[in-house]
């Protein structure tokens, strides 16, 4: 009976150990490849911080944009959706060049975390330095402080950056 007991126990336990044990990488969860890439055609902006290259999705390292539909006011007043402005920003920036990205990570939606750049043109930089994004890390703050002093992008007022923004220190 102990016999029995005993490999009872260890058919149990060896799944669990294993599961514990493997690398969650290993089962599908993280993106497989370091590398991703697509030519003009398959490459389409989701918002400001995230593109599809083909089936795959990639946001920015670093970078956080406002989502679409968030308000922002214009010089005179007027309201206008200053995540479209950014989504806009991203794809004046690739302007119908293949896109690489390097994947560096993943967010909590699984999606790939990329480093990316249009026929040589960082996009996670370019976006943070010309306002339409803030660096979400600190690795790209320079360059968020560069646009804001300059007024760039979203920063070319007070009133147009989103609220948040304008609390930043």
């Amino acid at each position: 009976m102990s016999g029995t007991a005993l490999l009872l126990s260890a058919a149990i336990a060896l799944p669990v150990i294993a599961a514990v044990a493997v690398p969650s990488n290993l089962f599908g969860s993280a993106p497989t490849s370091r590398e991703w890439h697509a030519e003009a055609h398959a490459i389409r902006i989701v918002d400001g911080e995230t593109i599809g290259l083909g089936d795959k999705i990639v946001r920015l390292a670093g970078v956080a944009a406002p989502t679409r539909g968030e308000d922002c006011r214009g010089r005179g007043g007027e309201v206008f959706d200053c995540g479209a402005a950014s989504a806009a920003a991203l794809m004046r920036l690739i302007s119908g060049r293949p896109v690489t990205c390097r994947i560096v990570g993943q967010d909590g939606f699984g999606r790939g975390l990329g480093q990316c750049d249009a026929a040589g043109a960082d996009l996670n930089r370019s976006l943070v330095r010309g306002g339409f994004a803030i660096a979400s890390s600190g690795v790209l703050r320079n360059e968020e402080s560069l646009a804001r002093g300059a007024a760039q992008g979203l920063w070319a007022n007070g009133a147009g950056a989103p609220p948040a923004w304008r609390l930043r220190d």
